[in-house]
């Protein structure tokens, strides 16, 4: 006997409470075998396929491409356990996923594990008391379920019963009708997302019973509560039952023009919702501005001597070695020199953790925003895997395709910002970590090499710190270490 299972947005890891849809690759009607790939979200940390733990037909999708959902939030649902027709000689492949389906219904999930994304069911959430509106957490996309559903039985050969699909289907919808149709009730707490929600709509005078929460259960999230500012403005009503107020216009005198004011024009404007890997961003920067008293040194170094030896190593041949390799490699002895500043601090235990591997950030800019994907053990990388390793990792964050631990677990960050054309800057440290340099663009500029005035490949080198883990002298160390290396690669020989 058929039965349905909801699938519902599994817990991302890393700390990641919701995502946005941004492809589906199933519709309404569709077969899918366990474990297969049913839409493609993208996180604060990466964009990734969330495959379905259950085989069968689908009879639900739940949002809109576009639209943001937290953990936990229904995805879709499956009819699984659907009888198979024995004398269909239809489609073998649609059978199997049948076959799959009775399997699964068995069991609650496959339990597989894809890329830190797992297929198991999502820890289970506080309970939330029942909302007080009557909006479901979700409309179905597709309400189309069950003819669509029939139909794809029908082109399988019969090997779907598609008289139990489309009952199934019927089901669902006739489920979300009622829900939708339940009264709206005035007592008892609203159900709201978290404290600061509830204070922003206390501090705009907005009464949360009005809303239709967006969330699970009727959850009332931040974009609800922004969304109701907006659109009420001076205008909101403060209880269900008080009365729109509008703004009267005032008594004009004969003969005499009036300016009408076009404040609704000029402060009107584009707005860009804060999720997804830019929201992402704007929280860690906030979080470590907040945090960490950071401070910064900088000094320009002359880098003719280290063009000169790169060009040396791509002309013997083998794989070009890139000038950010360089500056890692440089980077990694300079904190085998200084470890204060591959290092973090933990607040709850007032401790430094000094860490004895060096996993190197480095800041990438792409069209979703800025990412810092990860070199793991960098310190025991040499030029030319460094060199891959940077060639891969950019590769996959222009794609979209970094996975959440390639954009994690950074112990130190290399910021290469003159590839924006810029001399200097300082940067905001990639929280949780002590430290980043910075590194301009080399320009030829005027420069006083072995005592005549020359022209010179110059660069601007910056370290920003947090003044917790080093003072300015082990800071400005470790500057004029990388400063050394860069105007006499030679010096890097002592510690290869």
């Amino acid at each position: 006997m058929a039965q349905v299972l909801e699938f519902k947005l599994p817990d991302l890891g890393e700390g990641l409470t919701e995502a946005e849809i941004v492809r589906w690759l199933v519709q309404v009607g569709d077969v899918v075998a366990i474990d297969q790939p049913v839409v493609e979200v993208e996180t604060a940390k990466a964009m990734v396929e969330v495959p379905c733990p259950y085989g069968g037909v689908v009879t639900a999708r739940f949002g809109e491409e576009g639209t943001e959902l937290p953990v936990g939030a229904p995805l879709l649902t499956v009819a699984v356990g659907a009888p198979v027709d024995g004398g269909s000689t239809g489609s073998s492949g649609a059978a199997g996923a049948v076959q799959g389906a009775e399997s699964a219904g068995k069991a609650e999930g496959s339990g597989n594990v894809l890329v830190g994304y797992g297929t198991s069911e999502a820890p289970k959430r506080r309970r939330r008391v029942r909302p007080t509106s009557p909006a479901s957490p979700a409309s179905p996309v597709d309400s189309t379920a069950p003819t669509r559903a029939t139909a794809s039985a029908g082109a399988s050969g019969g090997a779907v019963n598609g008289g139990v699909t489309a009952v199934v289907a019927e089901r669902a919808l006739a489920d979300a009708t009622q829900l939708a149709s339940d009264p709206v009730r005035g007592d008892g707490p609203v159900p709201v997302i978290s404290p600061l929600v509830r204070r922003l709509a206390r501090e705009n005078g907005l009464d949360l019973r009005t809303l239709h929460g967006s969330g699970p259960d009727g959850l009332i999230l931040r974009a609800d509560v922004e969304q109701a500012l907006r659109a009420g403005t001076a205008g909101a009503t403060t209880s269900p039952a008080a009365p729109t107020a509008v703004a009267q216009p005032a008594p004009v005198s004969a003969g005499v023009p009036v300016a009408v004011p076009a404040r609704a024009e000029s402060t009107a404007g584009a707005r860009v919702p804060l999720r997804g890997v830019r929201g992402a961003v704007a929280d860690k920067l906030s979080r470590s501005r907040r945090e960490i008293p950071d401070a910064t040194c900088w000094v320009d170094a002359d880098a003719t001597e280290l063009m000169n030896a790169r060009a040396a190593m791509n002309a013997a041949g083998g794989p070009k070695i890139s000038l950010l390799a360089l500056l890692a490699r440089i980077c990694t002895a300079a904190l085998a020199r200084f470890p204060e500043l591959n290092s973090t601090v933990d607040l709850e235990a007032r401790e430094i953790v000094r860490l004895d591997r060096v996993h190197l950030g480095f800041a990438a800019q792409t069209e979703r925003g800025l990412v810092v994907p990860v070199v793991r053990d960098a310190h025991v990388r040499d030029a030319e895997s460094l060199s891959a390793e940077f060639a891969r990792l950019t590769e996959a964050a222009r794609t979209g395709t970094l996975t959440p631990a390639q954009l994690t677990g950074g112990t130190f960050t290399l910021n290469n910002y003159g590839v924006f054309g810029v001399d200097g800057s300082t940067p905001i440290i990639n929280h949780p970590e002590a430290a980043m340099l910075g590194v301009g663009r080399i320009v030829p500029k005027p420069w006083v090499h072995q005592g005549e005035l020359a022209v010179r490949q110059v660069v601007q080198l910056s370290l920003t710190f947090d003044h917790r883990v080093c003072d300015g002298g082990t800071a400005g160390g470790f500057l004029r270490y990388v400063a050394d290396c860069v105007e006499q690669p030679a010096v890097l020989l002592r510690t290869l």
